[in-house]
């Protein structure tokens, strides 16, 4: 049976999202901060399949609550919700390690929705760890324009696989956040081009507004510290100054 954790210190709000999430069939917990939460996922390890996590809480808020899960490699799917929906929140959200995020006020048919997909990934990637689909397969550097949802892309003797999120590289397996993979897929699909940041914000991320950025950057510097045998002398994730990024599939192209 599913179960929720719903993290939010609005008693209001909590009753009121936990009361629709169970008449939809999902069992709920509820605390009001995010120790509490830290506590049952790290500590006790209570195996919850979604966390509902608001940004703004006492103590740690949801950034800080996401980044130590993904740290301690908790992989829970997490939903973040923000009272703000600034691309610069989005952002961060994302870098702390969130799957989704949804601003409030928000429809409560838009937050089902987003948990149902949430929940579906989860699923998908299971059956792909245990089960992978007849589809699967690995595409060479020169097919990276026709990456399909269960691919596994090679390059330089590093893979990754967009189905389980897991990058093998440099001898070691890394568990990708959602938006990490998000990220990489696009720039491998781009595969010697430069992508500009801007458009990494649009085709990502979904964000037009006018943001900062430079919030790409941190994204990069992480994938860069998986990929890179030398992540301050990149060779495969390379900086075009001034403008965004290129994926070089093999060193020598550098």
């Amino acid at each position: 049976m599913i179960e929720i954790l719903l993290v939010e210190d609005e008693e209001h709000l909590a009753r009121g999202l936990k009361f629709n999430l169970e008449a939809e069939g999902y069992p709920t917990r509820v605390v009001g901060d995010g120790e509490t939460a830290l506590d049952l996922l790290l500590k006790n390890h209570h195996q919850f399949d979604l966390l509902v996590l608001d940004v703004m809480l006492p103590g740690k808020d949801g950034f800080a609550v996401a980044a130590e899960l993904r740290k301690a490699n908790q992989y829970v799917p997490v939903l973040m919700l923000t009272a703000r929906g600034r691309p610069e929140d989005v952002l961060k959200g994302f870098a702390s390690g969130a799957d989704d995020y949804l601003p409030k006020p928000f429809d409560l048919a838009i937050l089902l929705a987003r948990i149902r997909s949430l929940l579906r990934r989860r699923d998908w990637s299971r059956t792909l760890l245990t089960d992978p689909p007849a589809g699967v397969r690995v595409a060479e550097p020169e097919g990276a324009d026709s990456l399909r949802e269960f691919d596994v892309y090679t390059f330089a003797g590093n893979q990754v696989d967009f189905g389980t999120l897991e990058l093998r590289a440099n001898g070691k397996v890394f568990r990708l956040t959602l938006m990490e993979a998000e990220l990489l897929r696009h720039l491998i699909r781009n595969g010697g081009k430069i992508v500009s940041r801007k458009s990494i914000l649009e085709e990502v991320w979904g964000l037009h507004e006018d943001t900062d950025t430079r919030a790409i950057d941190n994204f990069v510097v992480r994938l860069r510290k998986y990929i890179e045998k030398d992540p301050s002398h990149p060779q495969h994730l390379v900086t075009v100054r001034g403008v965004g990024y290129r994926f070089l599939p093999t060193p020598a192209e550098v």
